[in-house]
């Protein structure tokens, strides 16, 4: 079973600077305990998400697709959130990729039902065949934007972080590939662009702060390198 070690800061005799104990640190990067203490529950989850995940690769690349779910459950750290929250992140695609229901249930049953609540809420749909695509996202943006203030605190953080880090990922390959990019995607070039631009609205009504700032700037970025 892995462990959460506390590190332990002394102090350098010959510098006077802290430093971390046995697995040392780097003192411009670690300072002090953090906000939020991840623990075992983490690891459970990361070990999960491995398990739905690993022979997945993010869309139109080889890349593994854990990297975004830890990419997501890093900006949500990142930017406030909470260990339940962090975990959400990293579980929100199981159901809607790997088992529907029935992984949902075992997210719950194993990291309690604020975590599946927000992982249920961070999925579009459950059903195999999935409606069509422009139905499945206007029914998502509709949702979000019905949720209660107390619901959306819990969601709307890590549903704006997994869109950020999938603009990140776009703009990026729109500079290296062009707008052919979007192409790869169900929604094609109008439907991609058109929902994120949706979302980067609604969340910047919902949400407002530094992340929905980041992703109507990367919608920006969207919009300018497509030629729109």
């Amino acid at each position: 079973m892995f462990a959460i070690r506390r590190s332990e800061r002394t102090a350098d005799p010959r510098t006077g600077r802290s430093r971390c104990g046995e697995a040392g640190c780097d003192d411009d990067l670690v300072s002090g305990e953090p906000g939020v203490v991840v623990g075992e529950r983490f690891v459970d989850a990361m070990a999960m998400a491995v398990r739905l995940h690993a022979h997945q690769a993010r869309k139109g690349s080889r890349t593994p697709y854990v990297s975004h779910l830890l990419g997501v459950a890093g900006l949500v750290l990142e930017n406030g959130g909470d260990e339940d929250q962090a975990i959400a992140a990293l579980l929100h695609d199981g159901p809607e990729d790997q088992g529907g229901a029935e992984t949902l249930a075992e997210i719950r049953a194993r990291f309690g039902g604020r975590v599946g609540a927000i992982v249920a809420a961070c999925s579009d749909t459950f059903e195999t065949p999935k409606p069509s695509w422009r139905a499945r996202k206007e029914e998502y943006i509709a949702h979000l934007t019905a949720l209660t203030p107390a619901e959306g605190a819990d969601v709307w953080p890590v549903s704006l972080a997994d869109k950020v880090h999938n603009a990140r990922t776009i703009v990026a390959d729109l500079r290296t590939d062009g707008a052919r990019t979007l192409d790869r995607f169900t929604g094609g070039c109008d439907g991609t662009f058109w929902y994120y631009c949706t979302l980067s609205e609604r969340f910047c009504e919902l949400v407002p702060g530094a992340l929905a700032d980041e992703l109507a700037r990367l919608v920006g970025e969207m919009r300018a390198l497509v030629g729109r």
